[in-house]
């Protein structure tokens, strides 16, 4: 065998040995940009009024969600009193508006003492390799399995959460709310968003604030009540940003 055969056979090997672990590098490197998920923003209660929604059982700890994978858990957070818990995302496949980052069963928003009128949660996506959130997927399947046996009426909030959940209401007036568009490296690549913006569509009130020398964050805001933020979060669809969050006093 002569030498070039020789280096034919090394250079062969050498680009197909090499393929695997490459590829394997990749499908790691998406699994952890996966589990870096993360959104802020209002989610919506499910109710049996809600036109065109799938039917979400109300003692679950069930969400529907549009991008998160079905049957992956997730820890929502109530921002606003900063009681958490672990859910499961139920299927992804539900259409509702793109201004809420999720469909919430009504324990979910039981359990959070979410106010119905500003339930504004963190969504973070859970990696199912962390032993800690092996416990909590057990305690999630045990405590999904008492929900669905026991009767809808035989789990209600008691009086006395029902009047702290009321006392916070009114204590918080303030509705003070940001659309984050996204947090850019350089400050003129946050402009040039900008202007597109401006010059495609109706959207105004935009405004560019350094967080560091090499963030620049793109907000449009801030809004005082929910129907302008809503209104304004759907045209921003347009642009087809993939995780547009809502920010308090931003």
């Amino acid at each position: 065998m002569n030498y070039k055969n020789i280096l034919l056979i090394f250079l062969f090997f050498f680009i197909y040995g090499c393929e695997s672990p490459i590829n394997t590098k990749k499908e790691k490197l998406n699994f952890e940009i996966e589990n870096k998920y993360k959104n802020a923003g209002f989610a919506l209660i499910y109710n049996d009024e809600l036109d065109g929604i799938k039917k979400l059982e109300e003692r679950s700890l069930n969400i529907y969600h549009k991008t998160l994978k079905k049957n992956s858990m997730v820890k929502i957070t109530n921002l606003n009193n900063g009681i958490s818990l672990i859910a499961k995302v139920k299927s992804n496949k539900v259409k509702f508006s793109d201004f809420y980052n999720s469909v919430l069963s009504l324990r979910i928003a039981e359990v959070l003492e979410l106010d119905e009128n500003e339930p504004y949660i963190e969504i973070i996506l859970i990696s199912k390799d962390s032993t800690f959130i092996a416990k909590k997927a057990k305690t999630f399947e045990e405590e999904s399995v008492v929900a669905e046996k026991a009767p809808v009426d035989g789990i209600q909030i008691s009086d006395l959460n029902e009047k702290k959940i009321k006392k916070k209401i009114i204590k918080d007036k303030n509705f003070l709310y940001s659309i984050k568009v996204a947090d850019f490296y350089y400050k003129d690549s946050a402009k040039m968003m900008l202007e597109k913006i401006k010059s495609e569509s109706l959207v105004k009130n935009l405004k560019i604030i350094e967080m560091s020398k090499t963030k620049y964050r793109l907000l449009i805001g801030p809004f005082n009540d929910i129907k302008s933020l809503k209104e304004t979060f759907e045209n921003m669809s347009l642009f087809n940003f993939e995780n547009l969050e809502i920010l308090k006093n931003a």
